[in-house]
């Protein structure tokens, strides 16, 4: 016997004054969740049971039969605490045992509602505020056997999950990468500020994928390679393209790892922007901001040419230091150019690590800085993986394979054959 839910008619809640509409509803779907629990659980074990039904001992008794029901026991789903009375069996054949599937022993918790726990702590959640939290979204047995020490030993697997993920094999080919470094504080040690080296990169499907993540000597070029030669060890081999911000010690390492010298370089149009802006006075930024937008959204190369020439002459005389800038590394950043078209929005800029680093940030203002250079690094690669599996596949993915067999593009336009192919048809002198 199931019990019975009593749900006032409108006329007893016209009599009795507004229900909390809220607390009705949380109670019709425990007791919905309940009973259709219930329900899986009876017919689990009359499937183990009818599966043995013609197994007997000596004396003709049956072999597997039921055995009423385990001690009650408070089970957390999704939504809210229930309490389950599971049916047990009784199973006098050797090495068997009957295991419910769908609520294992010791269960107190779903997964998803285990998933919830380091969810909540990445995305901001301070430990302290974990039993509140939760009692406020599951109900206050949600919260039973929960303490900061469970963050701790999460965090001592994620550490765990760090250090094994960075000595994965990598299998893939991949177009393009993004490179970054992202600075952090943290509390404890004797330097309070840290570097993240991050690498993410454009598989050939067009997927986006956490390549790297770990913590650099700033952005030095030796952090750079050690991470470099380490991928290139594991199985990746060079991307054609690299995107990331000039100040990076990476580009150093690029051209200094075997194997990744040929990779093209792409600059940044976010990072310039800032820079050559922060040579201008404010009253002029919006303009000269519109101006560099319009360069970097050129349509061809010969476009993006005139744009510079037409910025420079504008400010060249009064503001020589923000046009220097801009010259500056002008090659790698019109690499793009030679890339399909479709590709250009996501390579102009490394955007894609620094929108995903804004729940790294959350996460360490909530806690001022993260507790230690181990806890950052394990901390930015679950977020990272967590983010991963919402990153968008690249716009015109299907021209990637393109891209990795060397077929070259002009303003964005695949031309009909390769240098490869043009120089082996060359007349030979």
């Amino acid at each position: 016997m199931h019990p019975k839910l009593i749900i006032p008619t409108g006329r007893q809640s016209q009599a009795q004054g507004s229900p909390n509409t809220e607390s009705l509803l949380d109670e019709i779907a425990r007791h919905g969740a309940r009973r259709m629990l219930l329900e899986a659980l009876r017919l689990e074990a009359d499937d183990y049971v009818e599966q043995a039904r013609g197994l007997r001992d000596g004396d003709g008794l049956s072999l597997v039969v039921r055995n009423g029901k385990a001690q009650a026991r408070q089970v957390t789903v999704g939504c809210g605490t229930l309490e389950i009375e599971a049916p047990r069996i009784r199973d006098r054949r050797e090495d068997n045992r009957f295991t419910s599937a769908i609520l294992p022993p010791y269960l107190r918790r779903s997964p998803s509602v285990e998933r919830l726990i380091p969810i909540l702590y990445l995305k901001g959640l301070s430990t302290s505020d974990f039993q509140s939290a939760l009692e406020g979204l599951l109900g206050k047995d949600a919260t039973a056997g929960l303490s900061p020490s469970v963050i701790v030993s999460l965090k001592r697997v994620w550490e765990r999950e760090h250090e094994e993920w960075k000595t994965r094999s990598i299998t893939e080919r991949f177009a393009y990468v993004f490179a970054d470094g992202i600075h952090l504080s943290i509390r404890l040690g004797e330097d309070t500020r840290m570097c993240l080296l991050v690498l993410i990169g454009v598989a050939e499907n067009g997927e986006k994928k956490l390549l790297a993540v770990e913590a650099g000597y700033r952005e030095s070029a030796d952090s750079w390679k050690a991470i470099l030669n380490s991928l290139t060890r594991r199985g990746l081999r060079a991307p054609v393209l690299a995107v990331g911000d000039g100040a990076l010690g990476f580009w150093a390492a690029l051209r200094e790892c075997d194997g990744w010298r040929g990779t093209r370089e792409q600059r940044c149009w976010v990072h310039k922007i800032a820079n050559v802006l922060n040579d201008l006075p404010k009253r002029l930024q919006p303009i000269a901001k519109s101006k560099l937008h319009e360069i970097m959204r050129s349509a061809t190369l010969r476009d993006a040419v005139q744009g510079k020439r037409e910025f420079v002459h504008e400010f060249h005389a009064k503001y020589p230091k923000a046009v220097e800038k801009l010259e500056k590394d002008w090659k790698e950043l019109t690499t793009f150019f030679s890339l399909p078209a479709l590709h250009w929005q996501s390579l102009r800029t490394t955007n894609v690590i620094e929108s995903t680093f804004a729940t790294v940030r959350l996460r360490t203002n909530v806690t001022k800085g993260a507790g230690s250079l181990k806890a950052a690094e394990s901390m930015a690669f679950k977020l990272l993986q967590d983010a991963e599996k919402n990153w968008n596949r690249i716009r015109g993915f299907a021209e990637l394979t393109n891209v990795l067999n060397g077929v070259d593009y002009v303003d964005g336009v695949m031309i009909a054959e390769t240098a490869t192919e043009r120089h082996s048809e060359a007349p030979v002198a």
